[in-house]
């Protein structure tokens, strides 16, 4: 802190954060040294803002057919600057010029699932977050490409074959499913015998 006057007995702190509680001690100082500093003021509590701090780690994905499964960093608690702290997403398919917009009043969340029957699996979104307190709405996040959910794959091996190798075992081989949109991500197979 700078070094005040002898004269003058009130000084301005300047750059504290909104908010947050605050205690103060004055010391004297000459030319010999630096006293002994005062017994602490009384807690201060700055005054509430607008948050200026966006979620951090935006992105997501999976999540069931029709959805759209988008995740955050919280922010913490000193980064808030005051009550009624909540996040606000937004998100447009990949393209679109309209953005829909939601709501998540809680403190702690760190998710949000949009539900539409009208998305169709893997779709790119565009998606940001941002957060709102009582004294309004904050910062957003940048944009974020978020996939929506994954269907059944709607395409079944080809190529299957079978090739006995003793009375009680049977080698099964199939080529395997290319990723597409319509597929997804194959995570594995299941042999059945009709």
């Amino acid at each position: 802190p700078e070094v005040i006057n002898g004269r003058t007995h009130k000084a301005t702190v300047v750059d504290l954060s909104p908010w947050v509680e605050y205690e103060f001690r004055v010391v004297a100082s000459n030319s010999v040294g630096i006293g002994e500093p005062s017994r602490p003021s009384a807690l201060l509590k700055t005054k509430a803002a607008v948050p200026v701090v966006a979620p951090t780690n935006v992105s997501g994905g999976g999540g069931s057919r029709s959805e759209l499964v988008i995740t955050w960093e919280p922010v913490p608690e000193e980064l808030q600057n005051g009550d009624g702290f909540g996040y606000i997403v937004v998100l447009r398919p990949l393209g679109s010029t309209t953005w829909t917009k939601a709501v998540v009043a809680s403190v702690e969340a760190s998710k949000y699932v949009y539900r539409n029957e009208s998305i169709t699996p893997l779709s790119p979104f565009e998606v940001k977050v941002g957060v709102y307190n009582n004294e309004g709405e904050g910062t957003l996040s940048s944009i974020s490409i978020v996939y929506s959910g994954e269907d059944e794959p709607q395409i079944a091996p080809a190529g299957a074959s079978a090739l006995s190798v003793s009375a009680a075992e049977v080698e099964v081989s199939w080529q395997p499913i290319a990723w597409n949109r319509h597929t997804g991500r194959v995570l594995g197979y299941e042999v059945r015998q009709p």
